[in-house]
């Protein structure tokens, strides 16, 4: 049963995540700040979970049994959920894989050879996550294919002013990250995907950092391809989504073969199965599809409403409490051009002896480069601090962060 609460607060919602209920080793109360790596789980996705393992897992789309037919109702109640979650056409384009990498790659060794050739461009931007850049240079690589950046501003947004001179005839696919896990920049993604289309190209989008923090339509903003990961919503790890418009599904080619993507095999060929099991070969995550399911029952019960202006004025008293610590720098543009995402240096502190310090103190944030080489090198560091905020996070944690990291500048002997 999902709890409902009219006007909740971050203090009602931390009720709903076991993790919090037991104090860190020396009596100190977690302070979890590492939203944007992974999210900790409420207790009725725990419990979904627990309740499908113990109570009646069997395999899908396998058996007429009263377990497997359970099973896999309960598989496909998750994804009629997901469905509903980014307003998709129909349930047929929800593709579950093992997360946000796998859809990419997906994309890029399925989709991409049939649709890229050599002299064509994809464009990307300079924030990305190596997961939305290493496969698309593998696929460059593999047919000639040339790869174009979208230029950031000096706040560090997508320079809309560049699009067509980016953007252009040759271009066929756009693929952007609707969030860094870095700047915290939310970017325009229906501004992107228009320009997309305007010269018959497609736009894929990794929300893998946002989806936790804003609802998406992908009607609405028209996306071609839209990705993104259970563990970061709150739902289990080794799950994720790759929705598709069912006209590209029925178009692209598997991407694995095996169980459930067939309609009929033979010695020397197969036929294929229709989509979603067109592209689910062999045995899914079974318990892990269902945790996501309950996953998105608890953001949807919740509301966007809470969430996002719970997360906006978390991002805007950060900035405003990091800010006053001496020789920090933030990343990002303004808050109310971000998500609830801090990554920070502090001058003559390396990013790895920041993150052991506040640790001491309870406090669980991430260092280095973030997965993002290259978005690094464009900001002239090696490493940065990353306090990634979520929707059990308070404004006193806030507070401990900057103390812990006054108390860090003082261990080591900054001040």
């Amino acid at each position: 049963m999902i709890p409902t609460v009219d006007s909740p607060t971050a203090t009602d919602v931390r009720s709903d995540f076991p993790i919090f209920e037991e104090p860190l080793e020396g009596g100190k109360p977690l302070i979890y700040l590492d939203n944007g790596a992974t999210a900790q789980k409420p207790r009725v996705v725990i419990e979904a979970m627990t309740e499908c393992l113990s109570r009646y897992y069997a395999n899908v789309h396998r058996s007429k049994s009263r377990l497997a037919m359970r099973v896999t109702e309960a598989v496909e109640a998750a994804r009629e959920k997901v469905r509903g979650f980014i307003n998709a056409d129909d349930a047929s384009e929800i593709i579950f894989t093992s997360g946000t990498t796998m859809s990419i790659n997906a994309v890029a060794q399925a989709w991409g050879p049939a649709n890229i050739e050599e002299g064509d461009v994809i464009v990307l931007t300079e924030m990305e996550h190596h997961a939305n850049l290493v496969p698309w240079q593998m696929l460059a690589r593999e047919v000639g294919a040339e790869l174009k950046f979208l230029p950031l501003t000096d706040d560090w947004q997508i320079d809309l002013d560049r699009i067509p001179e980016v953007v252009t005839e040759r271009t066929k696919l756009i693929a952007v990250t609707g969030l860094s896990n870095v700047l915290g920049t939310v970017n325009p993604v229906a501004d992107l995907a228009k320009a997309a289309h305007a010269m018959d190209a497609k736009i894929l989008v990794d929300g893998a950092q946002w989806a936790p923090h804003e609802p998406v339509d992908v009607r609405e903003l028209d996306l071609d391809f839209y990705i993104f990961s259970g563990h970061k919503l709150y739902g289990p790890s080794g799950i994720g989504v790759l929705y598709a418009k069912r006209e590209i599904l029925d178009e692209m080619p598997p991407f694995l073969g095996g169980g459930n993507m067939i309609d009929r095999v033979y010695l020397d060929h197969f036929t294929e199965a229709e989509p979603p099991a067109k592209f689910e070969a062999g045995t899914p995550p079974i318990a892990e599809i269902i945790g996501l399911g309950a996953a998105v029952d608890y953001i949807r019960n919740l509301g966007w409403e809470f969430i996002t202006a719970h997360e906006a004025r978390l991002s805007q008293v950060a900035h405003a409490k990091l800010s006053a610590v001496p020789g920090i720098t933030i990343y990002g543009p303004a808050p109310e051009h971000k998500a609830a995402i801090c990554s920070f240096t502090i001058e003559g502190a390396a990013a790895e002896d920041i993150n052991f310090l506040v640790d001491r103190k309870g406090i669980a944030v991430r260092h280095g480069h973030h997965c993002t080489m290259p978005l690094h090198d464009k900001l002239g560091v090696s490493a940065t601090t990353r306090a990634s905020f979520g929707i059990y996070n308070t404004e006193e944690e806030v507070d401990a962060l900057v103390e812990a990291l006054l108390a860090a500048r003082k261990r080591l002997k900054l001040d």
